[in-house]
């Protein structure tokens, strides 16, 4: 409901979130000179019920969730990242930034309940992951794939069925956990440590089982988590990559020259599997499907990683079917053959297109 008060905008702020939520929206959107904006299947909506906002109202929407240290960070970095609740009713991951002079922010709706990896429709091998006594498993994709999703439900799974010490590092915290079998300690960066760097520091001194890493941002941060797996500990982290040939290099990349050799080494030594995702939009548009491609670390993949042949482990994957590896255009081929995906969607998000033409054969 819009407010007008002395010509005065004035917009309930926990109103408009909320209605996120009701409507479905996975991000609601606030910038100036537009209504807010919903983010519902991959698409963005304007909340045209709403007036646009000014440039004084939009601080003064937005300020209203901030307390004097949030605003103090804010005013002097000109970047924010934090998570806000509507006790009882939703929970958000919140970004605010500066556009042409004027403070825009993008919320992230965090669903309440933690997913199974079954109703995340990921591939049932992910299950093996929670496993994993040690080892190192990375979860990559781009923004908005559900990669927190994927991670807190393989979280909940250990949770569950393990008796664990759990340690996240998170920024911001975004699922929450309570304690089953396991214990899960979850520290967010600004309120609970520094940075990934820091806590990652000193987090062998704090009896971990499990770690999770929000991020792999930097090089500090990879070679802590590196060295957290290397150490005897069961690892996950992400990374922003298209798939698990790119993850390798990425990660290697990071690092100077003199020092990349060493980390083919620990890389090859302590990873044990990586998934990486998507989200593409169903064939009737109504909702959005997660497209996977899924490594699992064999001798023949480690050895490409210590002789630097990343570019030789999508054939890896190809022929590791039978341990349940699986290539991002197998996965597309599967859902366009299901009728989940249509066609276009399939060729347009396809690594190698004329790779998925003979996965698919005739049909395609």
């Amino acid at each position: 409901m819009v407010h007008i008060k002395n010509g005065v905008l004035k917009m309930d702020i926990n109103e408009i979130l909320l209605e996120g939520i009701n409507k479905g929206a996975s991000d609601v959107h606030i910038t100036c000179f537009l209504p807010p904006i919903l983010r519902i299947n991959g698409k963005l909506i304007r909340m045209d019920n709403y007036e646009k906002f000014t440039l004084s109202s939009v601080k003064e929407f937005l300020y209203k969730i901030l307390d004097d240290e949030k605003i103090k960070n804010f005013e002097k970095e000109l970047e924010l990242d934090f998570s806000y609740s509507v006790p009882g009713k939703g929970r958000f991951r919140c970004n605010y930034y500066h556009q042409r002079g004027a403070i825009t922010a993008a919320f992230r709706i965090i669903t309440s309940d933690i997913k199974t990896i079954k109703e995340l429709n990921l591939p049932e091998q992910v299950e093996e992951f929670t496993t994993y006594p040690r080892g190192l498993v990375l979860v990559t994709g781009p923004t908005g794939s559900g990669k927190s999703t994927t991670l807190a439900s393989i979280i909940e799974l250990i949770n569950t069925n393990r008796t664990e010490n759990i340690i996240t590092i998170e920024d911001p915290i975004e699922y929450l956990f309570t304690h089953k079998k396991s214990i899960v300690n979850q520290r967010e960066l600004g309120s609970d440590t520094r940075s990934f760097a820091a806590a990652l520091k000193y987090i062998l001194r704090e009896d971990p089982d499990v770690i999770m890493v929000g991020e792999m941002r930097d090089l500090e941060t990879i070679s802590g988590t590196l060295t957290a797996a290397e150490t005897g500990h069961l690892v996950f982290s992400t990374l922003h990559t298209q798939d698990a040939a790119q993850t390798i290099d990425r990660i290697v990349d990071v690092f100077p020259t003199h020092s990349q050799k060493q980390i083919r080494m620990q890389l090859a030594g302590t990873l044990k599997a990586v998934l990486v995702q998507q989200l593409l939009p169903t064939s009737d548009d109504s909702e959005r499907v997660v497209a996977t491609e899924l490594m699992f670390v064999n001798s023949a993949i480690k050895n490409m990683i210590r002789e630097m042949k990343t570019h030789q482990i999508y054939s890896a994957i190809q022929s590791g079917g039978k341990r349940g590896m699986i290539t991002m255009d197998m996965s597309l081929a599967k859902l366009y053959q299901l009728g989940k995906i249509t066609k276009e969607t399939a060729y347009e998000k396809a690594h190698n297109r004329e790779e998925i033409k003979r996965v698919m054969g005739d049909s395609f």
